[in-house]
This record gives C-alpha cells, structure tokens and sequence, in this order.
C-alpha cells in the first residue's frame, strides 16, 4: 500500500527523475545487432567528433543515430540551456523492437519466414 496523499507520491517519483538530456527513437527499421556497431564508435567520445564519425560512416543505422544524435543537442541546448561544445555521449543503447514477420515461398510450396527486425535507440548525453 502506497503511503501519502497521491499529489505527494507523484512529487515524490518526479523528484527522482532523470535530468541528463537525452533522444530515442522507436521502431527504427535496423536491427540492434547493426545499431550497436555505429553506437559502439561513438560512445563515450565528445558530440563533434561523434557527428563526424556518423556522417562519414557508410553503414545505414549511422543516418538514422545521426538524425538522433542531433535532436538529443537540440534538446539539451533548448531545454537544460548546456552548450554544445560541453557535450559528451554519456550512454548509448539500442533495445530490440517488434519484429514484422513475412513469408517468402520456396520450392515444392514451401514457405520461409523472413524477420524484419526493429530496434529502438536512445542516446544520453552530459557535460563534462
């Protein structure tokens, strides 16, 4: 049973709240395994040199983190006021999404199953 007035346990649950400013995207349409090579290069490192990395890599799941890694800037210079240069990638994680499942034929009518898989990416940025 939950103590205090219901105003007071949401007080209470939003002072324990996460102030590092951060983006995620659902349902992107890559799997996590090929997410987490881009997100492997760039964890840790200060948001220039991560922009850099991701715009210059060839792989697909490096557009849709750049896109990412770029709004979690906006957030933290409109909302939490830091400067962009201060920046770092704290933590970057990608989780599995749903899967879309769909059916190729094969011979003597057969059917195999092909998984498209999606994942959802969060990127956590701080200053140094």
């Amino acid at each position: 049973m939950a103590k205090g007035h219901r105003s007071q346990i949401k007080r209470e649950r939003n002072a324990n709240k996460d102030t590092r400013p951060s983006a995620k995207v659902s349902y992107a349409r890559v799997s996590v395994q090929k997410a987490c090579f881009v997100l492997d290069a760039i964890r840790g490192k200060d948001v220039t040199t991560a922009l850099a990395i991701v715009s210059y890599n060839p792989r697909y799941a490096s557009t849709v983190i750049e896109k990412l890694l770029k709004s979690a800037i906006a957030n933290a210079e409109n909302n939490n006021g830091m400067k962009a240069e201060n920046l770092y990638i704290e933590e970057c994680y990608a989780g599995e999404g749903p899967i879309m499942k769909r059916v190729r034929p094969r011979a003597q009518g057969r059917a195999y199953r092909i998984e498209k898989r999606m994942s959802n990416i969060t990127i956590v940025l701080n200053e140094k």
